[in-house]
């Protein structure tokens, strides 16, 4: 499974942490991060995914892979900038959104429009985006949903 993890290239402490334990569980029960590669909620998801023995890729904005953070397995250039956001989304089975700003929000907008499941922490409040507390209830819900099952 592919779990999308969508978040602001910079964020507090307390997103930084709630992030990093997403990318923990992705990686404990053996799926895929997928992300923009770049740094904040990305860079901190990457990272637990990393630690947690989960393996990582970033789909960056730019033309160089030197601009993904040092957690990232499969860096994938796109010289798309925002419009990257779509390959995000078309990628991942569901979608993780922390927090975020408009670029999350275009991203959660488009998991939306693609019927993709879209769970959110601490994140913009959307009809369609299914709401989690913490990191180990937003990744059992994007499993079981994902997976065909009830939530």
């Amino acid at each position: 499974m592919f779990i999308g993890v969508i978040g602001a290239s910079s964020c507090s402490p307390e997103i930084a942490e709630l992030a990093e334990a997403v990318g923990r569980e992705i990686g404990k029960r053996g799926a895929v991060l997928i992300c923009g590669g770049l740094g904040g909620v990305m860079e901190f998801a990457s990272k637990g995914a990393k630690e947690a023995g989960g393996l990582t890729i970033g789909i960056l904005p730019g033309s160089s892979k030197e601009e993904a953070n040092c957690y990232i397995d499969i860096p994938i250039v796109t010289d798309l900038g925002h419009a990257r956001n779509i390959l995000i989304a078309h990628s991942s089975d569901s979608l993780i959104a922390i927090s975020g700003e408009h670029g999350t929000l275009s991203e959660i907008a488009i998991g939306l429009k693609l019927k993709k499941t879209v769970i959110g922490l601490n994140t913009w409040d959307i009809e369609g985006v299914i709401r989690a507390k913490t990191a180990a209830e937003a990744i059992e819900k994007a499993m079981k949903i994902s997976e065909g099952r009830d939530v």
